[in-house]
């Protein structure tokens, strides 16, 4: 407690120090604390965090199995069934359940794979930069004119249907979109003082590159993954509509909707609940990225003491 003379008159008053003082906040809490400011993005990550564990946990939970018959055929949303049934009595719940979690493996599995091998591959380039970033940025450039459709279709034709080929076929064409974003940011983190101090204590290019490079790019690394795992799930929609994507016994989100178009008229529940699923996925995935880049928006960085 300390006293501080008030103004136009001799008394002291008394004034606590600490209600002066403000927390001093990490750049990891402010980037957090404009997240959670984020409305849209806060309301999707729930939704988006339910649909998770929806699909994951409601399986084991629920007393039909996608691949279990019913004598129910062709019946409409009811208590018994939620979602209907389909004309070979299979539960839609169910179905939508295990096409929902297979769509979302075959995202974040994309997602993950191309964020990894693009981030790795644009710090790469962009802390060498010369020869070393022209080769590497022309071999990204070659894939990035590859029709991502066409290739994905002819390579998942020959994978049976198998989800992890399909995810892995998308994120060998899909890395080049994070390495160009990765490299810029690496060309003007290279030039900072905390490299050339790391640079001067005798850190090596990988330390460097892996310690406080990519630590540093941790934004746009994590909001292009965002946009990939929403690429990635309609990626998968379509090739699974148009019969190369996962194949029966198994099932997605895009295969039961394609399964479903012949019935739009007769049965609509078959077909628009699993597209309504598919358009929450992406929506939700898309209102986070926008939350995060918000957050980690450098226009926005400012240290509070």
């Amino acid at each position: 407690m300390t006293d501080i003379e008030a103004p136009g008159s001799g008394t002291q008053l008394p004034c606590r120090e600490d209600e002066f003082t403000v927390k001093q906040r990490s750049q990891t809490q402010l980037v957090l604390r404009r997240f959670l400011r984020h409305r849209a993005a806060m309301v999707s990550l729930i939704v988006f965090v339910l649909i998770l564990l929806w699909a994951f946990i409601g399986p084991h939970l629920w007393h039909y199995s996608y691949q279990k018959y019913t004598p129910d055929n062709s019946r409409p949303p009811s208590w018994k069934h939620p979602f209907g049934t389909n004309a070979s009595g299979y539960d839609a719940y169910a179905q939508v359940m295990r096409g929902t979690q297979t769509s979302l493996k075959i995202a974040i599995l994309i997602a993950l794979g191309s964020t990894v091998v693009g981030a790795v591959w644009g710090a790469v380039a962009g802390f060498y930069r010369g020869t070393v970033d022209s080769l590497m940025m022309r071999i990204a450039d070659l894939v990035l004119t590859l029709p991502l459709f066409a290739i994905a279709l002819v390579i998942s034709s020959r994978s049976n249907g198998s989800w992890y080929w399909i995810a892995a076929v998308i994120a060998g064409l899909t890395w080049a979109y994070v390495s160009r974003v990765v490299r810029s940011t690496v060309l003007s983190l290279r030039e900072k003082e905390f490299v050339e101090a790391a640079k001067a204590l005798g850190a090596s290019d990988a330390r460097i590159i892996f310690r406080h490079l990519l630590p540093n790019a941790l934004g746009p690394i994590i909001v292009n993954a965002t946009v990939l795992v929403a690429t990635g799930i309609l990626t998968e929609t379509a090739l699974s509509f148009v019969g190369f994507g996962v194949q029966p016994p198994d099932t997605s989100l895009g295969l039961l909707v394609s399964q479903a178009q012949t019935a739009v008229d007769t049965r609509p529940w078959l077909f628009y609940i699993p597209g309504a699923f598919i358009i929450a996925i992406a929506l939700t995935i898309n209102f986070i990225g926008d939350g995060l880049r918000d957050a980690f928006d450098p226009r926005q960085q400012r240290v509070r003491q």
